[in-house]
């Protein structure tokens, strides 16, 4: 059964960190692009980066450029999304998916974790 495990998440300050880690079983990470979303109660699903197989290539959303950082590790077959300088407005459920293209479309991902919450508040 092929499975995305998100985790890392919390409750944090505004100004602090966190460090999302994405894993899968069943199946062999470094095939996809992996991509992190997130989604905030009332709102839509909204991509926010994204990684090529090799990590050579990445894309964020505005919203987050400067502050996360997303990276791969193939051997421990896990991605990881850093993120600094948190803002009450990145509270939402994160998640990790995986696909072929480098891209923040949502449509364009075959597998989904389940999420993890993050909350930055004071």
């Amino acid at each position: 059964q092929l499975q995305l495990v998100e985790s890392g998440g919390g409750l944090v300050q505004p100004g602090g960190s966190l460090r999302l880690s994405c894993a899968a079983s069943g199946f062999t990470l470094h095939y996809y692009a992996i991509g992190w979303f997130r989604q905030a109660p009332g709102k839509e699903r909204e991509g926010v980066s994204c990684i090529t197989i090799s990590g050579g290539s990445t894309n964020y959303a505005d919203s987050v450029k400067g502050r996360f950082t997303i990276s791969r590790d193939n051997a421990k077959n896990t991605v990881y999304l850093q993120m600094n300088s948190l803002k009450p407005e990145d509270t939402a459920v994160y998640y990790c998916a995986a696909g072929n293209l480098l891209t923040l479309r949502v449509a364009s991902y075959n597998y989904w974790g389940q999420g993890t919450q993050v909350t930055v508040s004071s």
